[in-house]
């Protein structure tokens, strides 16, 4: 963290000392990294903290967050960011249609389990493009499918985000990024909001849960969606994070990450490239 930045000037001050705490406890709690140019975000995410607690600055909300475990994990939940849409970088829901769909449904017929994993699903968006693309463009067909051995687990650092995702109801606008064949069948109208279907929702399990702490998870996923948030993780981080993935994928598994993210450490060695941020497990 450079001496020389500023003291944020605004409703309240936030100091450089006050700055480097918050920044130190992001890392520590959630490999969330904070350089000087995150100090806007954090003024905007974290005044209304402040405020709503009725501090006179950071300063005491920075006193709070060092003895208060509570405190501390809203602060990271606000840190958050949780941007996101259907159908986003819609390449890989193409890619997991045509190369990776049929081999799961195949082997959910003969009556095998599968098993995905949307980690860090932020407020729902992708695991349900995910059940949507895995279930099909038809109804019926879909509602079959869904009563197989078939489970997505949608894991998220924050509860708030988790809540929304189970809720399954949307703003109506966001529709817009659903394509029509799949809005159709899976998607309703309900005034100024869209619902997602009981059958999206059924083969869907939504749960608390730290990418850097321990993970109660046991079995494989036949496929891994990890995208966009590992860029706000230093590179040991990263490559601890990905390694742990790949020791949840069993040969001939896949991994999906952000478009602006890659493979490090030990995992690189681990999977071939098929697509853009796409990889297969070797073995």
């Amino acid at each position: 963290m450079s001496a020389a930045a500023a003291p944020m000037q605004g409703e309240f001050h936030l100091s450089d000392g006050d700055y480097e705490t918050i920044a130190r406890m992001a890392h520590a709690h959630a490999g969330i990294m904070l350089g000087t140019g995150k100090r806007q975000l954090v003024y905007s995410r974290l005044a209304k903290q402040v405020r709503r607690r009725g501090m006179a600055d950071f300063a005491d909300y920075v006193a709070l967050l060092r003895n208060d475990a509570d405190a501390r994990r809203e602060a990271i939940f606000a840190l958050t960011t949780n941007h996101t849409k259907f159908f986003r970088e819609d390449h890989h829901f193409t890619h997991f249609a045509e190369h990776v769909r049929p081999d799961l449904l195949a082997r959910s017929e003969r009556g095998t389990p599968v098993r995905l994993w949307s980690a860090a699903c932020s407020s729902g968006e992708e695991p349900y493009t995910l059940a949507m693309t895995l279930l099909g463009e038809d109804r019926a067909g879909g509602g079959r499918i869904a009563q197989r051995d078939i489970a997505i687990l949608a894991t998220d650092l924050a509860p708030h985000v988790i809540a929304t995702a189970k809720a399954g109801r949307y703003p109506a606008d966001m529709a817009r990024d659903i394509p029509d064949r799949f809005r159709r069948t899976w998607v309703k109208p309900v005034g100024d909001e869209i619902a997602m279907a009981p059958e999206l929702q059924r083969v869907i399990a939504y749960k608390h849960l730290n990418l850097l702490e321990s993970w109660p998870m046991r079995g494989r996923f036949d496929v891994i969606f990890c995208r966009n948030v590992m860029i706000y993780f230093d590179e040991p981080t990263k490559a601890r994070l990905l390694e742990r993935f790949a020791g949840l994928i069993p040969a001939g598994g896949y991994m999906y990450i952000g478009h602006s993210e890659r493979l490090i450490g030990p995992a690189a060695t681990m999977f071939d490239s098929v697509g853009h941020t796409i990889y297969r497990r070797r073995g």
